[in-house]
């Protein structure tokens, strides 16, 4: 009876570990979640302290992807965006993260160009009157408007991918049409930025006036980011 007893506890044994060793197989290809057995979210690292474009891009991310902020990190752009385009200050910013973690690193470059203005402000968006309210800047764009007929522009958007582990840098773009309407619109706004005054051709109305489902599903950023996740996920099916 000792024996056989002996020889069950000893059977259970070698099971565990044999358990214990799949277990760990799994968990060393970083594919699988020890508690759950499930396949585990892909982090991704967004270069940008802008809080309303961090949320913007959570809101839009499918599940199996996490998007830790530069904030989450602790990390502090150090390089200016000296690019001439949109691309290259996306690069410049994706560098200059990827420099200080493992995480692959994904940044965008946004921002409104105006026919009427030669483009402007174009890539200085967003340092165009700084230190000013978005509500002055759209007011001294639409001082500079003023008589014009032609009020064509566009959202633009560079998002460029860098996961130096593996070598791989992409750049993904997504832009929307519209026009820029006459005067600031009154009462509480939705969005951010230059979104008030930007007339979106796909949805017949400003961006202001759109909720954050109806806005993602034809912006500039929106389109960007989904042509980035249909890559991350046909090379993850590799």
């Amino acid at each position: 009876m000792f024996v056989s007893l002996s020889l069950e506890l000893l059977y259970a044994f070698l099971f565990y570990f044999y358990l214990l060793r799949e277990m760990g197989r799994k968990i060393s290809d970083n594919s699988y979640s020890f508690e759950y057995n499930i396949p585990m979210k892909k982090i991704l690292v967004l270069a940008s302290s802008n809080e309303n474009k961090v949320r913007e891009i959570r809101e839009m991310m499918p599940d199996g992807f996490e998007v830790l902020s530069m904030r989450d990190l602790n990390l502090h752009a150090t390089k200016e965006e000296t690019g001439n385009t949109f691309e290259e200050n996306a690069k410049i910013k994706a560098e200059d993260i990827a420099s200080m973690t493992d995480y692959p690193v994904f940044s965008d470059d946004s921002g409104l160009e105006i026919d009427a203005l030669g483009g402007f402000p174009g890539i200085h968006s967003a340092r165009f009157m700084e230190g000013h309210s978005y509500q002055e800047k759209c007011e001294e764009i639409l001082h500079r408007l003023e008589g014009k007929e032609n009020r064509k522009a566009r959202f633009v958007t560079a998002m460029v991918y860098l996961d130096k582990k593996n070598g791989i840098e992409k750049t993904f773009f997504g832009v929307n049409e519209g026009k820029i309407i006459s005067s600031y619109p009154k009462g509480e706004q939705n969005g951010f930025g230059y979104d008030p005054i930007f007339f979106s051709d796909d949805l017949m109305m400003t961006f202001g006036e759109a909720d954050s489902v109806k806005k993602d599903e034809v912006s500039h950023r929106g389109r960007a980011l989904r042509e980035m996740i249909q890559y991350l996920i046909k090379e993850n099916k590799r």
